[in-house]
């Protein structure tokens, strides 16, 4: 009966619709076609229903509706710029394009899209470049030091290309920055200068992963200083926040159209506890949690990656509960999920889910440190393409490429240093005489990074 009483006040509705609202009938627009959208915005409860598609026009709700119509060209490839007055200004191809709305009452108006708008882009294809853990040891510590202050341009310098092959760079920092007045040191617990933030966005990073065993060394003040010292560098972080508002409002990139999502987290503080009074602040790699959160930001993005801290130090593989939960992360809706924590490379594992291919890492080793053994001083950038397709409105990884990396001690003007060098590029660059710091006796160590790396990234899994 309610249903039926709701449907015959619908013509009651839209006759009172246009008689208030009679300045609609000055834009130009059919008024049949006008009575059709507003009763579809008023049964659907949407926001924005077309009015017509030749000329293209749509009906639109003033408080919400602009926000689902720039939402609907964004979908089609119009990136948005800004709206002025009576204009919505898109870009599309480098062109830019505006489309007029027109307010005709106080809760709507019309969207008019002119003719001559820029062709649909058919698809849009974007890198994400990824890679392993910093670990800021006493000695790496002291090689940025130059007199007071400290300099870590050096660290990443032989690699920014690859980084910056990628619009958008993660890393994983295992340290504290917590303040000269803490102590500079290493292990076991992490503190390092505020320099390491400006040397990773100089070198081309972008997202800062904070959640790790090590989140906590110099306690929860010192963890929230990190935070600002590595937002006021330029970066994003994610894994850990000050605020309930902060960890609610999930990492979003859109890049040129593709919406990126980033969900990150971690096994553990090493047995430091959480603040009881904080439940928001650290990422605790939880099952329920990441399938609720995947779970949420599904809607919002093409691509949603993962970026664990989990599994065995120093093992070569990952656990059979690893695996288990990563095709689970993927059945509730994850693309990748780029692992962290072991300190060696673990192997890389393709999966099919629901016609689409997953990617997994289990652990990209280190991007910087100084550990005893070659395979603990290895790693890799983790570089993958995806491309959406704008008219369909579906996205699929279409590339995933390794490069292995190793850390290379060096000396320069006394002082012990390091460097995170590609090493198949490396490698060809001692044999062309060009490296600055290695020549051919280096070759053999070089030649056996590089084939234990890509024997592990490809080593079957049991």
């Amino acid at each position: 009966m309610h249903r039926r009483i709701q449907l015959l006040l619908i013509p009651f509705l839209l006759l009172t619709f246009l008689l208030f609202n009679y300045s609609c009938l000055y834009q130009n627009v059919n008024p049949a076609e006008l009575a059709s959208a507003a009763i579809k915005l008023y049964v659907n409860k949407n926001n924005i229903e077309t009015i017509s598609s030749l000329p293209e026009k749509y009906l639109v709700k003033s408080k919400d509706g602009i926000d689902a119509f720039i939402s609907t060209m964004e979908n089609r490839g119009f990136f948005y710029q800004n709206h002025i007055d009576d204009g919505i200004v898109f870009i599309k191809n480098g062109q830019l394009f505006s489309v007029i709305s027109r307010m005709y009452s106080k809760n709507y108006m019309i969207v008019s899209v002119p003719s001559g708008a820029p062709t649909d882009l058919p698809q849009e294809t974007i890198t994400l470049t990824a890679t392993g853990d910093i670990l800021m040891h006493n000695t790496v510590i002291d090689s940025g030091r130059q007199g007071s202050s400290y300099n870590y341009d050096h660290l990443y310098a032989p690699i920014i290309h690859l980084l910056e092959e990628g619009d958008y760079a993660s890393v994983n920092l295992e340290s504290a920055i917590a303040g000269p007045a803490k102590g500079y040191t290493g292990y076991p617990l992490f503190n390092s200068p505020d320099s390491i933030a400006t040397a990773l966005k100089n070198s081309g990073f972008d997202l800062v992963v904070t959640a790790s065993n090590h989140t906590l060394d110099r306690g929860y003040k010192g963890a929230l200083r990190t935070l600002d010292i590595l937002r006021e560098a330029g970066l994003d972080t994610a894994g850990t926040y000050k605020t309930p508002e902060e960890k609610n409002t999930h990492l979003i990139k859109d890049i040129r159209g593709v919406k990126v999502g980033y969900l990150t987290y971690s096994y553990d503080t090493n047995g430091i506890p959480l603040p009881a009074d904080k439940p928001y602040f650290y990422n605790l790699l939880e099952r329920e949690r990441i399938i609720s959160e995947i779970s949420a930001l599904r809607p919002q993005v093409d691509v949603l990656i993962l970026i664990l801290h989990w599994g065995v130090e120093y093992s070569p593989y990952p656990t059979q509960q690893q695996r288990k939960l990563a095709r689970e992360f993927f059945t509730k809706g994850a693309d990748v999920i780029l692992g962290s924590h072991p300190h060696v490379i673990q192997p890389m594992e393709t999966m099919q889910i629901n016609g689409k291919d997953k990617f997994v890492i289990y652990s990209m080793g280190n991007s910087m440190g100084n550990q005893n053994g070659v395979e603990r001083n290895s790693g890799v950038i983790v570089k993958l393409e995806f491309t959406k397709d704008f008219n369909l409105n579906e996205t699929s990884l279409n590339g995933i490429t390794c490069t292995p990396i190793f850390m290379h001690p060096y000396h320069e003007n006394g002082r012990r240093m390091f460097r995170a060098v590609p090493v198949e590029a490396t490698i060809q660059a001692i044999k062309a005489g060009k490296d600055p710091y290695l020549q051919s006796d280096s070759l053999p160590l070089l030649q056996q990074v590089l084939a234990d790396s890509i024997k592990q990234l490809n080593r079957p899994l049991k």
